[in-house]
């Protein structure tokens, strides 16, 4: 499928370095930096090996583990070889994940100088005993000096990420580290919930009693705070766990173009180890192996691990998915004309039910989680899903 005008592709590298593995972390990383040289040459020729796509791109994601950990002048390559094979836009945005651990003001310079337009900094807490928690290398203070850095390097677009949900923390922990990102202005903030995956050094302290984990009434109870504060902030929540600023020199909110084209169906290629990749009506996937990739790469050959091509039955489910993860719903209309379903009407049992619970409203031809319901997105999708395509 060739990217429409009103739908451009996005571009994501993933850097599958990072000093020190997060506790809490199930991304694909690796803190053996031995082969960052060898990396970057095998990017380089993934690149050119997907040169032929015909897409057109308004986004460039450098993310991993951490890209920061490389070299400025590595970080530079990558952006020239990618504007060489890829048809990208002049004035696309382009973004770069930092560690406040790993960046210095030189190295962000650099990185504006280079055409990155756009940081996204992994703060996680400014409470120095959370940051120890999570095994974070950086302190509450590199985090402020990071955002200090960026701004004085010539960055208007910023994005904070925070964690809430750690155990022991409360209201008034969490409402300190809101503050002191709001204090910070940044363009944007994700304030992702702690999540315990399978396999992680986390789950294994709460499966051995180590950790007692956060209640669900206090998770509801911060995710609150989160909305509340940041909406009485001049924030506009337009995702689950994404906040955008309103105002400024700005006249729109200050969104991720990047992160929404996994929301809305839009096309985007994904290249380094573990990637993904989606071009309706197929998804696709790098192998999780840093190893893997170089060999395959090497050899000449693609660094795909698997490949589906999703039914329409797939497509639905996960446009209700993705669909409720969005303040602004399933536009009910679109969802008729894409997959030939009244929604009203196959969805009316389940819609009614959660609407007496106070979950889902349907309001000007869009079915919406409301506050209590975003909690509860899996299990309220799982039910429309089970109860309405069965």
């Amino acid at each position: 499928m060739e990217a429409t005008p009103d739908k451009p592709a996005g571009l994501y590298v993933h850097i599958p370095f990072c000093l020190q593995k997060c506790r809490y972390c199930d991304f694909y990383s690796i803190s053996d930096l031995s082969q960052t040289s060898r990396f970057m040459v095998a990017l380089k020729h993934e690149m050119q090996m997907n040169r032929r796509r015909p897409l057109a791109f308004d986004t460039l994601y450098i993310g991993g583990g951490t890209p920061s950990v490389l070299a400025p002048e590595a970080i530079g390559e990558l952006i020239e070889t990618a504007w060489k094979y890829f048809n990208i836009a002049s004035d696309a945005e382009i973004t770069i994940e930092i560690n406040p651990g790993t960046v210095t003001f030189e190295n962000l310079f650099e990185y504006r100088k280079m055409g990155i337009n756009r940081v996204n900094i992994g703060v996680q807490s400014f409470d120095d005993d959370n940051l120890r928690f999570l095994s974070r290398i950086h302190s509450a203070r590199d985090a402020r000096l990071s955002v200090e850095w960026a701004r004085r390097a010539g960055f208007n677009n910023v994005g904070l990420d925070l964690i809430f949900g750690l155990p022991r923390q409360d209201n008034m922990n969490w409402l300190d580290d809101l503050t002191q990102a709001g204090n910070l202005e940044p363009e944007h903030l994700s304030c992702y919930m702690l999540t315990c995956e399978s396999g992680t050094p986390l789950s294994m302290d709460v499966k051995t009693g180590r950790i007692r984990w956060a209640a669900e009434g206090m998770i509801l109870d911060l995710f609150n705070t989160a909305i509340d504060f940041l909406t009485e902030s001049s924030f506009l929540h337009y995702e689950i766990s994404n906040f955008a600023r309103i105002g400024g020199s700005h006249h729109e909110p200050r969104t991720s173009k990047h992160n929404l084209k996994y929301w809305t169906f839009a096309p985007y290629i994904g290249l380094g180890p573990s990637a993904h990749s989606f071009i309706e009506p197929a998804r696709y996937w790098n192998h999780r192996s840093l190893a893997t990739y170089l060999r395959q790469i090497e050899d000449g050959k693609s660094a795909m691990a698997e490949k589906e091509c999703l039914t329409k039955t797939q497509r639905t489910i996960e446009a209700i998915y993705l669909g409720l993860r969005t303040t602004w719903g399933i536009n009910l209309a679109e969802f008729q004309a894409r997959f030939g379903i009244n929604f009203a009407n196959a969805f009316r049992k389940p819609v009614a039910e959660l609407e007496n619970q106070g979950m889902i409203e349907i309001n000007d031809g869009h079915c919406v989680l409301t506050r209590k319901g975003l909690l509860f997105i899996d299990s309220i999708a799982s039910m429309l899903i089970c109860q309405g395509l069965s």
